[in-house]
Formats: structure tokens, C-alpha cells, sequence
């Protein structure tokens, strides 16, 4: 019983969030979302990326291990995705960063926070910093079928990564006024990204529904058993793993819609949309179930 009330507590505030957005986002079919995306882009995600690496307890060994760790599951669901999409005659190349760049951000790292408390959120932030990284490398270069060295170099979160693992490499203590100024603009990050979630359900549409469903149900399903299946092959245990595993089971990042509506064609970036949408419904069922996992195995 007590492991369900955890479940609950886990839970409750991020659906409660994104339900927020949503109904916020049906009320007023106008509402901008533009503050929240600048914001959470140049300041709040960047600030949240230095204050969980550097004020949660990990350490610079643990970051490269879940950073490398995260790395290896992406060419795994990089593998399963290009099947499917081949299989459903889909473009395997735009249509493939909502198979492998999942919401760390938005969803995964408040799950983590409320699952595992602060030792869990550094992690998470570890692994999220690896889809923040691919989502202006890869993600860009698969939607553009181009790499372009000047979004990179424009990309505040990447700077973020580099300041923090500088921190953890010369071991510095972050002073106080940083460390309340970060946790304070984290905490609001968190808040503001799941509820623009919420939002953007309401404006993103499903193009064919068995085929969205299809590569959806491969994001939270497939995901995590990708996930499951490197904790067991690389004997990893405690809450550590338990967070990998929930990161791993995560829908596709809105993110890669953004990105796509930039550079890549309508059609395919109808169909990542519809990806992004189905994942998301179906991990209103697949994260509890997930989460429990995690908590139930992993401690």
C-alpha cells in the first residue's frame, strides 16, 4: 500500500500540471506559448541543467557513466525505430527523432525528482543533457538531412553541460547565491515546461491514427525494455538505474516537432507530431507502470 501512496505522490503533480496546460490550452486556442519556450530555452533550462549536475551529489564519474549510458540506449532505440519506420514505408531519416529522443526534460526529470528526491534529479539531468545535445545535432540533422555548426553554437543548454562538468571536474562548491538563484529558476522551469505540455496537446494533430499508435506504443513500450534490458547487462542497480529506466520509457519530446517544423517537410513533420501526441496519451498509462517498477526494484 504504501508503495502505491509513493506512486500517487510520484505522479499526481505532473498529470495535475499537464492538465493544467491542457485545459488552459482549450480555453484560449490563442494562448502564447512563446515567453515559456524562450524562457525555458535561454534561461530556465540551462539554469536547471547546472543546478541539478552540481548541487545534487553527482559526481563527475556518474555523470559520464549515465551520460554514456544514455548515449547507448538512443542507438538502440535508433535501431527499432528505422525497422518500424521501413516497415510502415515511412522516411526513416525526418520521421526518426521522436523514436529516439524522448521528453527527459519536460516529463522525465520532475518524475525523477518526485521518485527519487534530489540524488534522482541529478541523474536524470546526466541523462537528459544527452537528448538536449542530440536534440541540436542529430535531431537537426536528421530533420534537415544537413548539419548546421551554427545552431549548435547558439544552443544556451550546451554551455550549460560544459560550465557543470567544469564544476565537477575541479570538484568547485557552487556558491549560495547560485545555488538559490538555479534552484529557484528549476523549480519554475519544471513548472512553466510541463504545463506548455499540457498546451501543446491541444494544438498538435493526429495524422493516421494505427500508424501513430504503432510508433508510439514503440516509444513507451520499447523504450523501456531497451532500458531494462541494459541495467541487467550492465548489472546496474539502486536509484541510479530506476532512473534510467523511467528516462528511457519516456514519450517523444515536443521538441522534435519544433525542430522538424523548421527544417523538414509538412508531411513528415505531421506524422512526428502524431507520434508525439499518441506516445504522450499512451504514457498516461505506461508511466505509472513504469514508475512502479522502478520504485518497487530499484531503491
Amino acid at each position: 500500500m504504501e508503495l502505491y501512496l509513493k506512486l500517487i505522490d510520484v505522479l499526481f503533480p505532473v498529470f495535475f500540471v499537464i492538465g493544467v496546460g491542457y485545459y488552459l490550452g482549450k480555453k484560449d486556442r490563442k494562448f502564447d506559448t512563446t515567453f515559456i519556450t524562450n524562457f525555458a530555452g535561454n534561461i530556465g533550462t540551462p539554469a536547471m541543467i547546472f543546478y541539478t549536475i552540481t548541487t545534487t551529489g553527482v559526481t563527475l564519474d556518474i555523470f559520464i557513466e549515465y551520460f554514456i549510458y544514455a548515449v547507448i540506449i538512443i542507438c538502440g532505440f535508433a535501431v527499432v525505430g528505422v525497422l518500424f519506420l521501413l516497415f510502415l514505408k515511412k522516411d526513416a531519416i525526418t520521421e526518426l527523432p521522436p523514436l529516439i529522443l524522448p521528453n527527459t526534460g519536460n516529463m522525465g526529470v520532475p518524475i525523477c525528482l518526485f521518485a527519487y528526491g534530489t540524488e534522482g534529479l541529478g541523474v536524470a539531468s546526466a541523462i537528459a543533457s544527452v537528448i538536449i545535445l542530440f536534440h541540436f545535432t542529430i535531431g537537426v540533422l536528421l530533420a534537415k538531412k544537413s548539419f548546421s555548426l551554427d545552431i549548435l553554437i547558439k544552443n544556451v543548454p550546451i554551455y550549460a553541460i560544459i560550465l557543470s562538468v567544469i564544476f565537477l571536474y575541479f570538484e568547485w562548491e557552487v556558491p549560495g547565491y547560485i545555488e538559490n538563484t538555479t534552484f529557484l529558476l528549476t523549480y519554475t522551469t519544471i513548472f512553466l515546461v510541463l504545463m506548455s505540455l499540457g498546451i501543446a496537446l491541444t494544438r498538435l494533430k493526429v495524422v493516421s491514427w494505427s500508424h501513430a499508435s504503432i510508433l508510439g506504443g514503440v516509444r513507451v513500450i520499447i523504450g523501456p525494455i531497451i532500458g531494462y534490458a541494459l541495467i541487467r547487462i550492465l548489472n546496474l542497480d539502486g536509484f541510479a538505474a530506476g532512473v534510467l529506466l523511467i528516462q528511457s520509457a519516456m514519450p517523444s519530446a515536443v521538441l522534435t516537432y519544433l525542430v522538424g517544423s523548421m527544417y523538414s517537410k509538412k508531411r513528415a513533420v505531421d506524422n512526428v507530431a502524431s507520434v508525439i501526441v499518441t506516445s504522450t496519451l499512451m504514457s498516461f498509462i505506461s508511466a505509472p507502470i513504469i514508475v512502479y517498477i522502478s520504485l518497487r526494484f530499484f531503491q
